[in-house]
Protein backbone atom coordinates (compact mmCIF):
# COMPACT_ATOMS: atom_id res chain seq x y z
CA UNK A 1 0.00 0.00 0.00
CA UNK A 2 1.14 3.09 -0.81
CA UNK A 3 0.65 5.73 2.22
CA UNK A 4 -0.06 9.24 2.03
CA UNK A 5 -0.39 12.18 4.22
CA UNK A 6 -2.68 15.26 3.29
CA UNK A 7 -1.67 19.02 4.38
CA UNK A 8 -3.70 21.21 3.33
CA UNK A 9 -5.80 24.13 5.58
CA UNK A 10 -9.04 23.44 3.58
CA UNK A 11 -11.10 20.82 5.19
CA UNK A 12 -12.93 20.37 2.27
CA UNK A 13 -9.87 19.97 -0.10
CA UNK A 14 -8.38 17.03 2.34
CA UNK A 15 -11.99 15.75 2.47
CA UNK A 16 -12.00 15.40 -1.24
CA UNK A 17 -8.20 14.11 -1.83
CA UNK A 18 -9.18 11.49 0.89
CA UNK A 19 -12.31 10.23 -0.68
CA UNK A 20 -10.70 9.84 -3.91
CA UNK A 21 -7.50 7.89 -2.19
CA UNK A 22 -8.91 5.54 0.11
CA UNK A 23 -10.86 4.48 -3.11
CA UNK A 24 -7.80 3.03 -4.97
CA UNK A 25 -6.92 -0.35 -4.14
CA UNK A 26 -3.18 0.83 -3.65
CA UNK A 27 -3.39 4.08 -1.96
CA UNK A 28 -4.32 5.08 1.55
CA UNK A 29 -4.65 7.93 3.68
CA UNK A 30 -2.13 7.54 6.75
CA UNK A 31 -3.06 10.91 8.10
CA UNK A 32 -4.02 14.37 7.67
CA UNK A 33 -2.11 17.72 8.61
CA UNK A 34 -4.33 21.94 8.41
CA UNK A 35 -0.11 23.52 8.75
CA UNK A 36 3.26 22.85 8.10
CA UNK A 37 4.20 22.31 12.08
CA UNK A 38 1.44 19.70 11.67
CA UNK A 39 2.56 18.55 8.80
CA UNK A 40 6.30 17.99 10.01
CA UNK A 41 5.01 16.58 13.36
CA UNK A 42 2.94 13.70 11.17
CA UNK A 43 5.64 12.85 8.41
CA UNK A 44 8.17 12.14 11.41
CA UNK A 45 5.20 9.86 13.30
CA UNK A 46 3.33 8.44 10.40
CA UNK A 47 6.69 7.87 7.41
CA UNK A 48 4.00 7.94 4.91
CA UNK A 49 5.56 7.49 1.63
CA UNK A 50 3.80 10.59 0.32
CA UNK A 51 3.31 14.06 1.36
CA UNK A 52 0.32 16.22 -0.18
CA UNK A 53 1.58 19.68 0.67
CA UNK A 54 0.14 23.08 0.28
CA UNK A 55 2.21 25.72 0.17
CA UNK A 56 0.51 28.51 1.98
CA UNK A 57 -0.82 27.48 5.21
CA UNK A 58 -0.68 29.21 8.43
CA UNK A 59 2.12 28.35 11.38
CA UNK A 60 4.35 26.93 8.81
CA UNK A 61 4.26 27.21 5.07
CA UNK A 62 4.51 24.19 2.49
CA UNK A 63 8.05 25.42 1.66
CA UNK A 64 9.01 26.01 5.24
CA UNK A 65 7.71 22.15 6.26
CA UNK A 66 9.34 20.55 2.86
CA UNK A 67 12.94 21.83 3.68
CA UNK A 68 12.56 20.75 6.97
CA UNK A 69 11.35 17.37 5.75
CA UNK A 70 13.47 16.74 2.77
CA UNK A 71 16.89 17.97 5.05
CA UNK A 72 16.32 14.99 7.98
CA UNK A 73 18.49 11.99 6.52
CA UNK A 74 16.00 9.48 8.33
CA UNK A 75 13.01 10.78 6.48
CA UNK A 76 14.37 10.79 2.49
CA UNK A 77 12.51 8.31 1.76
CA UNK A 78 9.55 10.48 2.19
CA UNK A 79 8.52 12.05 -1.46
CA UNK A 80 6.64 15.27 -1.03
CA UNK A 81 4.61 17.11 -3.30
CA UNK A 82 3.66 20.27 -3.53
CA UNK A 83 -0.05 21.53 -4.28
CA UNK A 84 -0.88 24.89 -5.33
CA UNK A 85 -3.75 26.89 -6.68
CA UNK A 86 -2.11 28.65 -9.79
CA UNK A 87 -0.19 26.72 -11.82
CA UNK A 88 2.41 29.53 -12.46
CA UNK A 89 2.79 29.64 -8.25
CA UNK A 90 6.13 31.88 -8.00
CA UNK A 91 7.21 28.90 -5.21
CA UNK A 92 6.94 25.76 -7.04
CA UNK A 93 10.74 25.81 -8.67
CA UNK A 94 12.08 26.94 -5.55
CA UNK A 95 10.22 24.19 -3.70
CA UNK A 96 11.46 21.63 -6.22
CA UNK A 97 15.28 22.88 -5.58
CA UNK A 98 14.09 22.33 -1.78
CA UNK A 99 13.54 18.65 -2.28
CA UNK A 100 9.98 18.90 -3.53
CA UNK A 101 9.21 15.90 -5.54
CA UNK A 102 6.96 17.40 -8.11
CA UNK A 103 3.68 19.53 -7.79
CA UNK A 104 0.14 19.47 -8.60
CA UNK A 105 -2.42 22.02 -8.82
CA UNK A 106 -5.38 21.38 -7.12
CA UNK A 107 -7.84 21.11 -10.12
CA UNK A 108 -5.91 18.38 -11.41
CA UNK A 109 -8.05 15.86 -12.76
CA UNK A 110 -8.63 13.11 -10.52
CA UNK A 111 -7.22 10.06 -12.64
CA UNK A 112 -3.85 12.53 -12.83
CA UNK A 113 -3.73 12.67 -8.82
CA UNK A 114 -3.91 8.89 -8.22
CA UNK A 115 -1.34 8.89 -11.44
CA UNK A 116 0.87 11.31 -9.93
CA UNK A 117 0.84 9.71 -6.11
CA UNK A 118 1.73 6.31 -8.10
CA UNK A 119 4.48 7.38 -10.31
CA UNK A 120 5.82 9.79 -7.72
CA UNK A 121 6.43 6.59 -4.68
CA UNK A 122 8.15 4.99 -8.34
CA UNK A 123 10.52 7.91 -9.00
CA UNK A 124 8.91 8.87 -12.04
CA UNK A 125 6.81 11.58 -11.29
CA UNK A 126 8.01 15.60 -11.48
CA UNK A 127 5.31 17.96 -11.93
CA UNK A 128 1.41 18.04 -13.09
CA UNK A 129 0.90 16.51 -16.61
CA UNK A 130 0.17 18.70 -19.63
CA UNK A 131 2.25 21.91 -18.18
CA UNK A 132 5.47 20.13 -17.36
CA UNK A 133 7.72 21.86 -20.12
CA UNK A 134 6.11 25.27 -19.92
CA UNK A 135 6.42 25.28 -16.39
CA UNK A 136 10.05 24.51 -16.30
CA UNK A 137 10.58 26.72 -18.71
CA UNK A 138 8.97 29.66 -16.18
CA UNK A 139 11.11 28.80 -13.08
CA UNK A 140 14.10 27.82 -15.01
CA UNK A 141 13.71 31.51 -16.51
CA UNK A 142 14.24 33.07 -12.72
CA UNK A 143 16.64 30.69 -10.88
CA UNK A 144 20.14 31.59 -10.09
CA UNK A 145 22.77 31.63 -12.63
CA UNK A 146 24.50 28.14 -13.84
CA UNK A 147 26.95 26.74 -11.40
CA UNK A 148 30.17 25.35 -11.97
CA UNK A 149 30.15 22.14 -14.06
CA UNK A 150 32.67 20.22 -12.53
CA UNK A 151 30.44 17.50 -10.84
CA UNK A 152 29.04 16.96 -14.58
CA UNK A 153 32.20 15.33 -15.55
CA UNK A 154 31.94 11.88 -13.73
CA UNK A 155 28.70 11.41 -16.49
CA UNK A 156 29.33 9.74 -19.64
CA UNK A 157 28.22 11.26 -22.67
CA UNK A 158 24.99 9.45 -23.56
CA UNK A 159 24.37 10.19 -19.75
CA UNK A 160 24.99 14.09 -19.98
CA UNK A 161 22.46 13.83 -23.29
CA UNK A 162 19.91 11.95 -21.20
CA UNK A 163 20.05 14.80 -18.32
CA UNK A 164 19.34 17.41 -20.95
CA UNK A 165 16.36 15.75 -21.95
CA UNK A 166 14.84 15.05 -19.02
CA UNK A 167 15.62 18.83 -17.84
CA UNK A 168 13.67 19.75 -20.60
CA UNK A 169 10.11 18.05 -18.96
CA UNK A 170 10.65 14.80 -21.39
CA UNK A 171 9.27 11.41 -19.89
CA UNK A 172 10.86 8.12 -19.99
CA UNK A 173 9.23 7.20 -22.82
CA UNK A 174 9.71 10.10 -24.49
CA UNK A 175 13.41 9.65 -24.35
CA UNK A 176 13.60 6.44 -25.77
CA UNK A 177 11.82 7.71 -28.71
CA UNK A 178 14.37 10.83 -29.13
CA UNK A 179 17.01 8.51 -28.52
CA UNK A 180 16.01 5.18 -30.47
CA UNK A 181 16.78 2.80 -27.32
CA UNK A 182 13.47 1.01 -24.94
CA UNK A 183 12.46 2.81 -21.91
CA UNK A 184 13.87 0.49 -20.22
CA UNK A 185 17.34 1.37 -21.39
CA UNK A 186 16.27 5.40 -21.01
CA UNK A 187 14.90 4.99 -17.75
CA UNK A 188 18.66 2.72 -16.49
CA UNK A 189 20.51 5.86 -18.10
CA UNK A 190 18.35 8.15 -15.70
CA UNK A 191 18.62 5.96 -12.61
CA UNK A 192 22.62 5.87 -13.34
CA UNK A 193 22.65 9.55 -13.65
CA UNK A 194 20.65 10.38 -9.97
CA UNK A 195 23.07 8.24 -8.42
CA UNK A 196 26.12 9.47 -9.67
CA UNK A 197 25.01 13.43 -9.09
CA UNK A 198 23.65 11.80 -5.59
CA UNK A 199 20.02 13.26 -6.80
CA UNK A 200 17.24 12.13 -4.66
CA UNK A 201 14.99 11.94 -7.09
CA UNK A 202 14.01 13.35 -10.77
CA UNK A 203 12.73 16.39 -9.81
CA UNK A 204 16.14 17.46 -8.44
CA UNK A 205 17.74 16.33 -11.34
CA UNK A 206 15.93 18.92 -13.56
CA UNK A 207 17.11 21.38 -10.91
CA UNK A 208 20.81 20.45 -11.27
CA UNK A 209 20.52 20.30 -15.22
CA UNK A 210 19.44 23.77 -15.01
CA UNK A 211 21.74 24.81 -12.75
CA UNK A 212 25.02 23.47 -14.19
CA UNK A 213 24.17 25.07 -17.15
CA UNK A 214 23.61 21.51 -19.08
CA UNK A 215 20.32 23.13 -20.08
CA UNK A 216 19.01 26.62 -20.34
CA UNK A 217 15.82 28.31 -19.79
CA UNK A 218 13.77 28.16 -23.23
CA UNK A 219 15.56 24.90 -24.59
CA UNK A 220 12.15 23.19 -25.52
CA UNK A 221 12.79 20.79 -28.21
Amino acid sequence: MIRVLLADDQVLVRAGFRALLDAQPDIEVAGEAADGAQALAKVRELRPDVVLMDIRMPLLDGLAATRRITGEPELRDVKVVMLTTFELDEYVFEAIRSGASGFLVKDTEPEELVRAVRAVVEGDALLSPGVTRRLIAEFAARSKQPADADELARLTEREREVMALVGIGLSNEEIARRLVVSPLTAKTHVSRTMVKLGARDRAQLVVLAYESGLVRPGWLG
